[in-house]
């Protein structure tokens, strides 16, 4: 097992890492619209969901992935009516490769958060 850290996306704010090998998997925690200098996005959900792929392609690229090996994404979001415009974004960055998605509404994201995305991914 190997614990996945790099300080192009936010460090984590709590007692986990920002994701982990095992085998040739990589499990990221769920990111959320923070910048690599733990300023939160204020955004609409459009533009706190292109931070949060930012932070995933950063996390991924440090454990030897990409969003071309993500094989499951788990999409957290504040507001289901915001569903279509997380969608858009989503995706710009999953557009030829879709990997398999579960996407669901929660009651609150750390730091009042619109959206968090987590993923699983294929270790290159």
């Amino acid at each position: 097992m190997k614990v996945v850290q790099t300080n192009q996306a936010p460090a984590a704010i709590g007692p986990y890492s920002q994701g982990i090998v095992v085998n040739n998997l990589f499990y990221s925690s769920g990111q959320i619209p923070l910048t690599a200098e733990g300023m939160m996005i204020t955004g609409d959900v459009k533009e706190q969901t292109h931070q949060v792929f930012r932070n995933l392609h950063a996390v991924l690229s440090e454990a030897g992935a990409s969003l071309e090996t993500v094989v499951k994404a788990t999409v957290f979001i504040k507001n289901m009516d915001e569903f279509a415009a997380v969608n858009e974004v989503y995706g710009e960055y999953f557009s030829t490769h879709k990997p398999a998605r579960s996407c669901v509404e929660v009651a609150r994201l750390p730091k009042d958060a619109l959206v968090e995305i987590e993923v699983i991914a294929l270790v290159k």
